[in-house]
């Protein structure tokens, strides 16, 4: 009896234990800026389509397309409450969208000037610093690449942003100015200058960072919302020096566009004296035009000898408002 008794205790105590260990704790929530997947026995729950199968996959080169062809996982939306069984695992990852310094290594802290300042060189080899924020977010259509495929996703996407982004430093040149006249802005010479091309160009080399890192959600699960580069610093040695080239050229700038500006001017003051003078020649034409007009009409109206009779009445018009008159006469 007491044999029977201990065993019915210890299997209500397991299965107690059981449900409170494995049932009741089986239930999950997801929050709203949480996305979930479950893996079962180890392997993921997924769908039968690839990244391949979506937009995402459009950025990628056609060498890479099989190299980052990861599932589709069926992902769990915010909400719940969810049951997991005990052989299954839930992974929660955060979508909201997040804000890192260019500069900072999440392997190193103390890199980059303690997580400040990037450095890269420019084409004509000067070292400078970029200043600037990177905004980023887990891509919901690709957590398979974000939670099982590469180790630390966060690493490997900052370096792949860092590596483009001073290639594209190494490498660039401002574009043509397609609406400069014959005297572009910069003829001083200024533009030849990386660093000036550069910070003048801050918005356009931006947008060239966002189209060149579009396939990050492909390869690594992650988003780059947009790089805000907001600043480049020279070298300190190389600073002053580069700030006296720049104010020459500011100088030969605003003498060359004086210069302009008085051509523009001289050139309308011209064309402006060119339309007076030909109002004035059609005002002093238009009295005989309309005169030869009246005699052709006078000639057709009037018959046979009108336009003698009319230029003996002129002439004895001229006549009366004559002082002297000298006649020609006829031996």
């Amino acid at each position: 009896m007491d044999d029977g008794f201990s065993f019915f205790g210890f299997l209500v105590g397991a299965v107690g234990w059981f449900s409170i260990v494995y049932v009741l704790r089986g239930f999950f929530t997801v929050q709203q800026n949480e996305r979930a997947v479950k893996t079962s026995f180890g392997r993921a729950i997924r769908k039968q389509t690839t990244t391949l199968d979506n937009p995402m996959s459009e950025f990628l080169r056609p060498d890479e397309r099989e190299r980052y062809k990861y599932p589709q996982l069926d992902v769990i939306p915010p909400g719940g409450p969810y049951f997991k069984w005990p052989w299954e695992k839930v992974y929660k990852v955060s979508v909201a969208t997040e804000t890192v310094n260019l500069a900072f290594d999440p392997e190193d802290r103390n890199a980059n000037r303690g997580g400040t300042m990037l450095e890269a060189v420019t084409k004509d080899q000067l070292n400078i610093g970029l200043i600037g924020q990177l905004r980023f977010r887990v891509a919901e259509q690709n957590l398979y690449a974000y939670i099982f495929a590469v180790k630390r996703p966060l690493v490997h996407v900052l370096g792949y942003f860092v590596s483009i982004l001073r290639q594209k430093i190494a490498s660039f040149e401002a574009p043509a100015d397609k609406l400069a006249g014959p005297i572009a802005p910069d003829a001083s010479g200024a533009s030849g200058i990386s660093i000036n091309d550069l910070r003048k160009n801050l918005r356009s080399l931006n947008e060239d960072m966002d189209r060149d890192c579009a396939s990050s959600a492909a390869r690594y699960g992650i988003v780059l919302d947009a790089s805000l580069i907001t600043g480049i610093e020279p070298p300190p040695e190389v600073e002053s020096a580069l700030a006296a080239i720049n104010t020459a050229h500011n100088l030969v700038g605003a003498d060359i566009s004086l210069a302009q500006a008085s051509a523009d001017r001289k050139i309308v003051q011209s064309k402006r004296a060119v339309e007076i003078e030909t109002l004035n020649s059609q005002a002093e034409v238009e009295p005989l035009v309309q005169l030869s007009n009246q005699l052709a009409l006078l000639k057709k109206n009037g018959g046979k000898g009108v336009l003698t009779a009319y230029v003996r009445n002129v002439k004895l018009g001229l006549f009366l408002k004559a002082k002297a008159a000298i006649l020609e006469v006829t031996k």
